[in-house]
């Protein structure tokens, strides 16, 4: 009996719990519902949350010493939620941006795929922009300013076909499935090495879920997720013989490509004349990308891997090293040049009118005598020589990364048989030797082929990282003695008396170069001709120090005239700024900068 009396009390005190608990519950429903009810309403109606994303600061760039070579910088926009907006507003809202009504209003209310998605209405805005709209942004409810990530290039367009720009995603990207995850407001990669390490700079974006008011006020963090940072990247270019480099082209229009002989790592690489990649990082305009798209000097071109030229008496270098390696000619072989050479109806003229004399292999190359060349190609063949040029990387793609890159051409009688459907002359033998005719090159090829000959044969493949495992293509077998006469007359062409290379002595290093004129048209003596689009191309290329390359380079000036007045300055001022200590490179960059 006592058992059957406690568990009747214990049931009847847990049913009135029970009932307690339920009558808590129904108070407390009527006390939101009822005498609250209005309040939670308002606050339901005017309490949103809000997802916001977290731009990852973007991987910097640095040059081979480790000086950076950007730097990241905000990017404001102005952006307005659909779904929060009060359209009454939406003349003001125009009249604060500048913004033509009927252009807002489409925007607001078409291009969102959802309402509550940011909808951008304008990009790129200024610190006192931006502080201006901050203090009018509670008359905008919806109305909200987004930071994105871009770019502040410090050095302009210093290095700005290697180093690339940013920009927006274009439509071919967006429909591309290796961007899924690219938010399509952000700046990604699009040229140079922005773009081709654009994976590894562009880090991981973050998102903060946040609670905001009525006006867009912040109430609460709810829950973030912290962006991830790009990894940095150290290119190979030295941005001191970069930015002498490009001085020293004073506006011209040309190339120049410094290679490291023992890596092939890009030491330097122009295209003149270039671009202000700042303009791209921060939103390009209309009228500017007209004005670039238009500009007949065609900055937007890579000279040094797209452009095709005729190499010009830089291309003895091969005739001599396979006439050489061919035996064909040694050091004691001599031909008098007279001013030119007869044959057939035909006269094929050297440079130097009065003629050079009775001279051999070495000072042919120092004084740079075409008619040498002419009886040399003759006696080797030229499908010998474009046989040794296309081992030294002449005609073919070198494989650097930057996307569009020229093969140029190496003629040969059977090339010339497929397709031209006729056979080989005597005379295209004459100056296709000296670089003229068919053969075209492109600069970065030129300096393949003196790393070549700087390092005793071997091709790398041109990197632009630096420390990059080097990649050998192949090396050149030829004989150390063939190469030591051909490295001993290239000194000679900047260090002895007569020498065309003269310009680009040094006092701080013994230099090796050659010399190059590559004729546009033929012009008669007594024409004259001054229009710039009618003078030779320039060229001259390089390695030093002599005793142990350290860097090799083509320079090449469009309509510059004389390779040795034109190009070779240029080279000795990038040579020089190599071989600068790290303090007085930083000092260089300073004062110019």
């Amino acid at each position: 009996m006592q058992n059957e009396q406690q568990n009747t009390e214990k049931i009847a005190v847990s049913g009135f719990l029970i009932i307690l608990g339920f009558l808590i519950i129904l108070l407390r429903l009527w006390q939101l519902q009822i005498l609250q009810g209005s309040e939670m309403r308002k606050a339901s109606e005017t309490n949103r949350l809000r997802i916001i994303g977290v731009p990852a600061p973007r991987g910097i760039i640095f040059d081979r010493n480790n000086l950076p070579l950007v730097k990241n910088a905000p990017y404001f926009c102005a952006s307005v939620v659909p779904q929060e907006f009060n359209q009454n507003n939406i003349s003001d809202l125009a009249q604060l941006f500048g913004i033509p009504v009927a252009d807002l209003y489409d925007r607001i209310t078409q291009k969102a795929a959802s309402p509550f998605i940011p909808v951008r209405i304008k990009e790129g805005l200024t610190f006192s922009e931006v502080s201006y709209i901050e203090a009018r942004r509670s008359d905008f409810p919806g109305l909200l300013i987004e930071v994105e990530t871009s770019r502040d290039y410090i050095y302009g367009n210093v290095g700005s076909h290697l180093i690339g720009y940013l920009g927006k995603l274009n439509p071919r990207q967006s429909k591309d499935p290796s961007f899924r995850d690219v938010p399509s407001e952000a700046f990604i990669g699009q040229w140079g090495a922005e773009k081709l390490y654009d994976t590894t700079l562009r880090g991981t974006a973050g998102q903060r879920i946040i609670e905001v008011d009525a006006v867009g006020r912040e109430i609460r963090l709810l829950e973030e997720t912290p962006p991830v940072k790009g990894a940095d990247i150290v290119l190979s270019i030295d941005i001191a013989v970069q930015k002498e480099a490009e001085k020293a082209f004073e506006g011209r229009a040309g190339a120049f490509v410094a290679l490291r002989p023992e890596t092939g790592e890009v030491l330097g690489l122009i295209s003149s004349p270039s671009f202000d990649p700042n303009k791209f990082a921060k939103g390009i305009s209309f009228d500017d990308w007209q004005a670039l798209m238009e500009d007949k000097k065609l900055p937007m071109l890579n000279r040094a891997i797209q452009s095709q030229y005729p190499p010009g008496s830089t291309f003895k270098i091969m005739t001599a090293l396979a006439a050489l390696e061919e035996r064909a000619v040694d050091t004691n072989t001599k031909f008098d040049c007279k001013g030119g050479l007869n044959y057939g109806k035909w006269r094929f003229g050297c440079w130097q009118k009065k003629g050079h004399g009775v001279i051999s292999i070495h000072r042919a190359l120092v004084e740079s005598c075409d008619v040498f060349f002419y009886e040399t190609g003759k006696r080797v063949g030229f499908d010998k020589v474009a046989e040794y040029a296309e081992k030294f990387g002449l005609g073919s793609e070198t494989g650097v990364s930057l996307g569009n890159e020229k093969k140029g051409l190496i003629p040969s009688s059977l090339w010339k048989l497929q397709t031209k459907k006729t056979q080989w002359f005597l005379g295209e033998t004459f100056i296709n030797s000296i670089g003229q005719g068919y053969v075209s090159t492109t600069p970065i090829q030129l300096a393949v082929m003196m790393s070549a000959i700087a390092n005793s044969g071997r091709v790398y493949r041109p990197t632009l990282l630096r420390n990059e495992p080097p990649t050998l293509v192949r090396t050149v077998n030829v004989r150390p003695e063939t190469l030591e006469i051909v490295r001993e007359a290239l000194q000679g062409v900047v260090n002895e008396p007569g020498g065309t290379g003269g310009a680009a002595r040094s006092i701080m290093t013994t230099v090796a170069g050659k010399t190059g004129t590559a004729q546009v048209v033929g012009i008669k003596k007594d024409s004259k001709y001054l229009a710039e689009r009618f003078r030779d191309h320039a060229w001259f290329v390089s390695f030093a120090p002599v005793e142990h390359p350290e860097i090799a380079l083509s320079v090449f000036v469009e309509h510059g005239g004389h390779g040795g007045s034109a190009a070779a300055p240029i080279a000795k001022k990038a040579i020089e700024a190599y071989l600068l200590p790290l303090d007085k490179k930083k000092e260089l960059l300073s004062v110019q900068h």
